[in-house]
Parts: structure tokens; sequence; C-alpha cells
């Protein structure tokens, strides 16, 4: 990581303070302690970065700046959703706890990796379900869950996680949205995402994102994307609480249908064999 973000994290890991006697490992779900031989640091979890007060302030307002100026700087973005995010993160943990799949995904702590996808078995799935269109989202947009970065600045090693099942369900979320990765699509996604979390960072985004949509695709999501996108996110089922490791057999209509998503009112992906059974 570097610039800006680079700097940040040069200087925190510097200035980490101690929360708490016992730590636990947020990404496998593993007890995390320190040697023996080494005085414990602070951390939470094994990314874990502990900042005050103050240093999340500047974390916030720098990331936030940076983010401002390219949208598509991913790490600032993170640094962004993560020191501005505790009470959105604990009203999403409780949603989690009190739905019996999300209840379980906050035990097994399930990762979205490359080296937890079976690729061939997905490939071979039937056009139509959740795993195969999955897949051809991540071939035809060249991406790949392992880009999400992990936690660092969550203090709380349960709510990290939660940040974390946020950051690697958003792919999910472009599936299941039929929404593509170019900036109308994203900012879908983000409006989407700021109805059913209410973390500040997606509010931003979904608030400055529009800023850099040509007048032709403004006017597309004022009048058509923006309501269907708010009144989705806002009714949907908890997208938090889904094991989708456990689903992509599912047919994708089926698991909207689930989680009360209605088909988008256009069809941003005229090429796309994955649509909606209606549209």
């Amino acid at each position: 990581m570097r610039g800006l973000s680079g700097a940040f994290l040069s200087f925190f890991k510097t200035s980490r303070g101690c929360h708490c006697l016992r730590s636990y490992g947020v990404l496998t779900g593993q007890q995390y302690t320190s040697s023996d031989s080494k005085q414990y640091d602070g951390r939470l979890y094994p990314s874990h970065i502990p900042t005050s007060s103050v240093q999340k302030a500047v974390l916030a307002l720098g990331s936030g700046v940076a983010a401002l100026k390219n949208p598509y700087r991913h790490d600032m973005v993170a640094v962004l959703g993560e020191t501005t995010g505790q009470q959105a993160l604990i009203k999403l943990r409780d949603r989690m706890r009190n739905d019996p799949e999300g209840y379980t995904i906050l035990i097994e702590r399930p990762r979205i990796r490359l080296s937890t996808l079976d690729l061939t078995r997905m490939s071979a799935l039937p056009d139509g379900t959740f795993g195969r269109e999955y897949l051809r989202f991540l071939k035809e947009n060249k991406v790949t869950p392992d880009t999400r970065a992990d936690v660092k600045f969550v203090d709380d090693e349960e709510l990290a996680y939660v940040m974390q099942r946020y950051r690697e369900v958003h792919d999910l979320l472009h599936t299941l949205l039929s929404m593509p990765t170019n900036m109308l699509g994203e900012v879908v996604v983000k409006l989407f995402e700021a109805a059913q979390t209410g973390l500040p960072m997606c509010v931003l985004g979904a608030m400055l994102g529009p800023l850099h949509l040509s007048v032709s695709r403004l006017q597309l999501l004022v009048r058509s994307l923006g309501p269907w996108a708010l009144r989705n996110g806002s009714r949907a089922r908890c997208v938090l609480s889904i094991f989708y490791e456990r689903r992509w057999e599912q047919n994708l209509d089926e698991l909207r249908h689930e989680l009360n998503i209605e088909p988008p009112p256009v069809d941003l992906i005229p090429s796309s064999k994955n649509s909606f059974s209606n549209s």
C-alpha cells in the first residue's frame, strides 16, 4: 500500500495501545495469542492496528478526502469504513445474531477467497444458478475476491469479522442485483448497501458517487435505479445473514425472491446470460 494509506499504516503501526488481555483470530475463528517471549502489543486479531479516537478521526478525514478524489481507491474506502462504522457494525452484528443462518456465520467465520471456492464445481453448475452466475461475474469483470483487504482498525474482533464479511459479500451483491462494476453499477450497489447496513462509508459513497456520472447516467440513477436500490435495500433480508457458500447450487431468481429483492428496472448487462425471469 502506497501514498496516503502507506503513511497512515506506517505511523499507526508504531502507536498501538493495549485494549484487552485476550485476543482472538477474527479471520479464522481460532484463538490468537502472542508468543510467550513477546509482550502483548494490544492487537485483538492478527491484522489489527489499535488506534485512539483521535487517530481514527485523522484516518477517517484523510481516507475520506482520498476516496472523494478517486472512488476507485479501495484501500482508502476500506479505511474510511473501518474508522466510521462502529455503531452500524454493532447493529449488523445484532441482526446476524438474531437470524439462525446469520448466527451460524458468526460462529463458523467463513471466508470468501479463491482458496475457499471450488471453481471447478462452480463452473460446472447450470446457467442460472447462483454459483455459476457469480463465477461468470468474476470472469467478465476481471475481479477476484482476493483483492478484499483484511480489516485493521476495528477494535472488536467480532465486529471486525462483520466488516470483513460485508467486504467479501460486495461482489455477491453485484451478482444478486445484476449490476456491473462501472461507476453507475457501483453507485447503485452503494445505495442498496447504505439502506441495508447504515454504514457511513456506504452513505457517503452513495451521495458522492453520482458526482462522477455523466448527465444521462445521473438521470437514469435519479429516475429509476436509485429509488429501486434504496427501496430494495431497506426491505430485503439482511444480506450478511446468508451463508452463500452453501447456496451456490440455488437458482439465482429463487434466491432473489427469498431475499425480497425485485428485478432491476433497467438491464445494465444486456450481454450477460444472467437475467431475471421477468425482465
